[in-house]
Protein backbone atom coordinates (compact mmCIF):
# COMPACT_ATOMS: atom_id res chain seq x y z
CA UNK A 1 0.00 0.00 0.00
CA UNK A 2 1.11 3.53 -0.81
CA UNK A 3 -0.58 6.92 -0.49
CA UNK A 4 -0.61 8.66 -3.86
CA UNK A 5 -0.22 12.40 -4.33
CA UNK A 6 -4.00 12.55 -4.85
CA UNK A 7 -4.67 11.00 -1.42
CA UNK A 8 -5.88 7.62 -2.70
CA UNK A 9 -4.19 4.54 -1.26
CA UNK A 10 -3.03 1.90 -3.70
CA UNK A 11 -3.78 -1.72 -2.97
CA UNK A 12 -7.20 -1.14 -1.39
CA UNK A 13 -10.64 -1.17 -2.94
CA UNK A 14 -11.89 2.29 -3.93
CA UNK A 15 -15.55 3.34 -3.90
CA UNK A 16 -15.82 7.11 -4.26
CA UNK A 17 -18.26 8.87 -1.95
CA UNK A 18 -19.80 12.19 -2.93
CA UNK A 19 -19.92 13.10 0.77
CA UNK A 20 -16.71 15.06 0.99
CA UNK A 21 -15.29 18.45 0.18
CA UNK A 22 -12.04 20.42 0.25
CA UNK A 23 -10.11 20.80 3.47
CA UNK A 24 -9.49 24.40 4.53
CA UNK A 25 -6.37 25.71 2.76
CA UNK A 26 -3.15 24.98 4.61
CA UNK A 27 -4.75 22.50 7.02
CA UNK A 28 -2.49 19.59 7.93
CA UNK A 29 -3.83 16.11 8.70
CA UNK A 30 -2.98 15.72 12.39
CA UNK A 31 -5.60 13.36 13.81
CA UNK A 32 -6.75 9.82 13.08
CA UNK A 33 -10.30 9.10 14.29
CA UNK A 34 -11.40 5.52 14.90
CA UNK A 35 -15.12 4.70 14.55
CA UNK A 36 -17.33 1.63 14.40
CA UNK A 37 -20.34 1.07 12.17
CA UNK A 38 -22.77 -1.71 11.35
CA UNK A 39 -25.97 -1.54 9.35
CA UNK A 40 -28.43 -2.55 10.53
CA UNK A 41 -26.91 -2.14 14.01
CA UNK A 42 -25.21 -5.31 15.17
CA UNK A 43 -25.33 -6.99 11.75
CA UNK A 44 -22.22 -7.41 9.64
CA UNK A 45 -21.64 -7.96 5.95
CA UNK A 46 -23.77 -6.74 3.10
CA UNK A 47 -23.65 -3.47 1.24
CA UNK A 48 -25.56 -1.11 3.55
CA UNK A 49 -22.48 0.79 4.79
CA UNK A 50 -21.23 1.30 1.24
CA UNK A 51 -24.70 2.38 0.20
CA UNK A 52 -24.93 4.84 3.11
CA UNK A 53 -21.58 6.40 2.19
CA UNK A 54 -22.59 6.69 -1.49
CA UNK A 55 -26.15 7.98 -0.86
CA UNK A 56 -27.75 4.87 -2.39
CA UNK A 57 -29.15 3.23 0.76
CA UNK A 58 -32.77 2.15 0.37
CA UNK A 59 -34.19 3.60 3.57
CA UNK A 60 -37.24 1.34 3.24
CA UNK A 61 -35.16 -1.87 3.21
CA UNK A 62 -34.99 -2.05 7.03
CA UNK A 63 -36.95 -0.21 9.76
CA UNK A 64 -33.74 1.27 11.23
CA UNK A 65 -32.81 2.90 7.93
CA UNK A 66 -35.76 5.33 8.03
CA UNK A 67 -33.82 7.56 10.45
CA UNK A 68 -30.96 7.73 7.94
CA UNK A 69 -33.08 9.33 5.22
CA UNK A 70 -31.21 12.31 3.77
CA UNK A 71 -28.11 11.70 5.90
CA UNK A 72 -24.90 12.55 4.06
CA UNK A 73 -21.91 10.94 5.75
CA UNK A 74 -18.68 9.24 4.79
CA UNK A 75 -15.31 8.17 6.10
CA UNK A 76 -11.98 7.91 4.41
CA UNK A 77 -11.73 4.18 5.12
CA UNK A 78 -13.83 1.19 6.16
CA UNK A 79 -12.20 -1.96 7.49
CA UNK A 80 -14.48 -4.95 7.08
CA UNK A 81 -14.65 -7.86 9.55
CA UNK A 82 -12.30 -9.87 7.32
CA UNK A 83 -9.71 -7.06 7.31
CA UNK A 84 -10.40 -5.85 3.79
CA UNK A 85 -10.06 -2.09 3.43
CA UNK A 86 -12.31 0.12 1.31
CA UNK A 87 -11.43 3.77 0.70
CA UNK A 88 -14.31 6.18 0.08
CA UNK A 89 -12.63 9.59 0.21
CA UNK A 90 -9.08 10.55 -0.73
CA UNK A 91 -7.06 11.65 2.29
CA UNK A 92 -6.50 15.01 0.61
CA UNK A 93 -10.23 15.77 1.02
CA UNK A 94 -12.44 16.25 4.06
CA UNK A 95 -14.70 13.26 4.72
CA UNK A 96 -17.88 13.84 6.72
CA UNK A 97 -17.29 11.43 9.60
CA UNK A 98 -16.85 13.39 12.82
CA UNK A 99 -19.82 15.75 12.90
CA UNK A 100 -19.85 18.28 15.73
CA UNK A 101 -16.50 17.56 17.33
CA UNK A 102 -13.45 18.96 19.07
CA UNK A 103 -9.97 17.71 19.90
CA UNK A 104 -7.66 19.47 22.36
CA UNK A 105 -9.62 22.71 22.09
CA UNK A 106 -9.83 22.64 18.32
CA UNK A 107 -13.31 22.24 16.80
CA UNK A 108 -14.34 20.81 13.43
CA UNK A 109 -12.25 17.64 13.48
CA UNK A 110 -13.23 16.75 9.90
CA UNK A 111 -10.96 19.60 8.79
CA UNK A 112 -7.76 18.05 10.13
CA UNK A 113 -8.48 14.33 10.51
CA UNK A 114 -8.76 11.05 8.67
CA UNK A 115 -11.73 8.87 9.63
CA UNK A 116 -11.43 5.09 9.79
CA UNK A 117 -14.58 3.02 10.32
CA UNK A 118 -14.30 -0.52 11.66
CA UNK A 119 -17.21 -2.76 10.77
CA UNK A 120 -18.45 -3.58 14.24
CA UNK A 121 -20.35 -2.31 17.23
CA UNK A 122 -19.81 -1.24 20.80
CA UNK A 123 -20.84 -4.72 21.97
CA UNK A 124 -18.87 -7.16 19.79
CA UNK A 125 -15.08 -7.60 19.88
CA UNK A 126 -13.24 -6.68 16.70
CA UNK A 127 -11.49 -9.41 14.70
CA UNK A 128 -7.76 -10.08 14.41
CA UNK A 129 -7.75 -9.24 10.66
CA UNK A 130 -9.26 -5.83 11.49
CA UNK A 131 -6.48 -5.01 13.95
CA UNK A 132 -3.84 -6.15 11.45
CA UNK A 133 -5.36 -3.98 8.72
CA UNK A 134 -5.83 -1.01 11.05
CA UNK A 135 -2.21 -1.18 12.21
CA UNK A 136 -0.96 -1.42 8.65
CA UNK A 137 -3.13 1.52 7.57
CA UNK A 138 -2.16 3.59 10.62
CA UNK A 139 1.55 3.13 9.97
CA UNK A 140 1.08 4.08 6.32
CA UNK A 141 -0.90 7.23 7.18
CA UNK A 142 1.60 8.27 9.86
CA UNK A 143 4.42 8.04 7.29
CA UNK A 144 2.45 10.09 4.74
CA UNK A 145 0.93 12.78 7.00
CA UNK A 146 1.88 14.64 10.20
CA UNK A 147 -0.59 12.63 12.34
CA UNK A 148 0.10 13.63 15.95
CA UNK A 149 -2.80 11.89 17.68
CA UNK A 150 -5.25 9.02 17.46
CA UNK A 151 -8.68 9.24 19.08
CA UNK A 152 -11.98 7.46 19.13
CA UNK A 153 -15.14 9.15 17.92
CA UNK A 154 -16.26 9.14 21.57
CA UNK A 155 -13.19 11.22 22.48
CA UNK A 156 -13.95 13.99 19.98
CA UNK A 157 -17.75 13.96 20.44
CA UNK A 158 -18.24 12.98 24.10
CA UNK A 159 -21.83 12.48 25.17
CA UNK A 160 -22.90 12.24 21.53
CA UNK A 161 -20.88 9.24 20.31
CA UNK A 162 -19.58 6.07 21.97
CA UNK A 163 -17.53 4.43 19.24
CA UNK A 164 -15.30 2.61 18.74
CA UNK A 165 -16.74 1.35 22.01
CA UNK A 166 -15.64 -0.72 24.99
CA UNK A 167 -14.82 -3.78 22.86
CA UNK A 168 -12.08 -1.92 20.99
CA UNK A 169 -8.72 -2.98 22.43
CA UNK A 170 -6.85 0.33 22.69
CA UNK A 171 -3.76 -1.14 24.42
CA UNK A 172 -3.44 -3.81 21.70
CA UNK A 173 -3.74 -1.19 18.96
CA UNK A 174 -1.72 1.67 20.44
CA UNK A 175 0.98 -0.67 21.72
CA UNK A 176 1.85 -1.55 18.12
CA UNK A 177 1.41 1.81 16.36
Amino acid sequence: MKVGANGWVSGVRRIASPNCDARPPGTAIELLVIHNISLPPGEFGGQAITQLFTNTLDTEAHPYYAQLLGLKVSAHFLIRRDGKIIQFVPCSKRAWHAGVSAWQGRSGCNDFSIGVELEGSDYVPFNDPQYVALLRLTRLLRRAYPVRAIAGHANIAPGRKTDPGPCFDWPRYLGKT
